[in-house]
């Protein structure tokens, strides 16, 4: 009964989070903004990722959402970036901890029309509208550079992640 359990920040999406504040961090003037789909009580997660250093953040909840498949998830969470506009990085888990499927960050990519970087470990730079990215696959780690705007899929646990900071 997944009601009954408390909602908690997938560890995946937690590591995209730092990875996006450091880029706040080193460019001024930009912004992080969280998006999630879930239950009201998702909420809590929009306000952990606020209390980290988020500065806005979107629930998608409806009772028509229960039960969706990952195309349902990620056509939803791409019409929310749609409305959303402005921006020029989507940095997302990339899976959930209960899923397993890691399609719904490259079907988000997909029906935005965007190019996707897959696996991502670790952002190197971004500069002259091209981000770089460092990746591990099976057969090692590689670096790949897109342009932007684009979607990233990262991996990785959210052990080196900055802490809760109660600024509200």
């Amino acid at each position: 009964n997944r009601a009954a359990l408390p909602a908690i920040f997938n560890p995946e999406d937690l590591n995209a989070l730092e990875q996006a504040l450091q880029l706040k961090e080193q460019y001024p003037g930009s912004t992080v903004s969280l998006l999630t789909m879930g239950p009201p009580r998702a909420a809590d997660i929009i306000r952990e990722g606020l209390f980290r250093g988020a500065d806005g953040g979107v629930l998608l909840t409806d009772r028509a959402f229960a039960g969706a498949d990952t195309l349902a998830t990620s056509y939803a969470l791409a019409c929310a970036v749609k409305k959303m506009k402005d921006y020029d990085i989507i940095i997302g888990g990339r899976q959930a901890i209960d899923g397993d499927t890691a399609q719904v960050g490259p079907q988000v990519a997909e029906k935005l029309g965007l190019p996707q970087i897959t696996y991502a470990e670790k952002i190197l730079k971004v500069q002259d509208g091209k981000i770089q990215v460092k990746r591990r696959l099976e057969r090692g780690v590689e670096v790949v550079e897109a342009k932007y705007p684009v979607v990233i899929t990262v991996n990785g646990s959210a052990d080196d992640c900055r802490p809760r900071n109660a600024k509200l």
